[in-house]
């Protein structure tokens, strides 16, 4: 049997799991491959993929190229770059992982990336940083948060406990979703507001819905003309929940102070993407999941699920 674990990125999966413990050669990759037909030349030799999230894409015309695929493990149970229903249809088995957020612990990762991204553009960090490796000292002057307004787009989990956070800086909390109601928005501490008063009474915006055919191009050029040119926009949800040339747009013409930006609509960013020189911004490559304490339930709980439909009872399976 052969296992192909994909998207590598830090050449680390090898050291999270027992890999030895299955019957397997287990080969890593550390790049993604877009080109369907160079994907599916490389994968057909194998029996059982082990994806990363939504690094790579599994539409049915893959799936349908991989003779051999009997297994797809993906991390966490949703994974929106796979046909499930296409695969149940051609026998493959899909099952998913834990999130890495044990039931113990009260912030997710992204949770806390997304007040590194806040706290690197209210205060420049990197641009202070960067004055003093080059030899300066001081330049510009920072913004405080106590007694600003902190915009959440989409109050679930990871947007509460951003909320919460907010309100122990001082901020007030603002928070607007097509089905947020007020009580709701009140048991997370926050206020709610209609979407084109989110918009205009944020000093920081950040966005924390899942990306669907209602959410895709959710923030727009109508939007952001709506916020104040000393606001700043923060998305660690998914690229595409943005329009992503509207907001550069922006940015290039100084409409809003800025944006910390994790997620992107192409992933990895090809060399020359636009948002490699686009100004007033903060970016880091889709880092909100990736810490110790993700990759120690994902890369486990593969090899978990592999061993599961060996034995034949397989374990957390993806049904949607």
């Amino acid at each position: 049997m052969r296992i192909a674990v994909l998207d590598d990125y830090q050449d680390v999966a090898r050291d999270y799991a027992d890999w030895a413990s299955l019957p397997a050669e287990v080969e890593f990759f550390h790049d993604t491959i877009k080109d369907q037909d160079r994907l599916a030349q490389r994968l057909q030799p194998f029996d059982v993929i082990a994806a990363m999230r939504e690094r790579t894409a599994f539409p049915r015309e893959l799936l349908a190229a991989l003779p051999n695929l009997k297994l797809l493990v993906t991390t966490g149970m949703r994974n929106a770059a796979i046909d499930v229903a296409a695969a149940r249809e051609l026998g493959i088995t899909v099952c998913g992982t834990g999130s890495g957020s044990a039931p113990a612990r009260s912030w997710g990762p992204t949770a806390e990336l997304t007040w590194g991204l806040i706290f690197a553009l209210v205060r420049d960090i990197p641009g202070q940083d960067r004055s003093i490796r080059e030899g300066g000292w001081q330049r510009g002057v920072g913004l405080e948060l106590a007694g600003r307004t902190l915009g959440v787009l989409g109050l679930g989990r990871l947007g509460s406990q951003v909320a919460a956070v907010g309100r122990a800086f001082g901020m007030d909390v603002i928070a607007w979703s097509r089905n947020l109601t007020e009580q709701a928005a009140a048991e997370a501490g926050a206020r709610r507001v209609d979407k084109d008063e989110l918009f205009a009474g944020s000093d920081v915006l950040t966005i924390h819905t899942v990306l669907s055919g209602r959410t895709r191009g959710l923030v727009g050029a109508a939007e952001l003309a709506l916020m104040r040119p000393t606001a700043y926009l923060i998305n660690t949800s998914r690229g595409p929940v943005v329009d992503e040339p509207a907001l550069r747009e922006a940015l290039h013409a100084g409409r809003i102070a800025g944006a910390g930006i994790d997620v992107f609509g192409t992933e990895p960013l090809p060399a020359g993407d636009p948002w490699r020189s686009t100004p007033r911004t903060v970016l880091t490559p889709h880092i909100g999941y990736v810490t110790e304490g993700t990759y120690e339930t994902f890369y486990p709980e593969i090899v978990e699920d592999v061993r599961a439909w060996l034995d034949g009872d397989p374990i957390r399976v993806v049904e949607q």
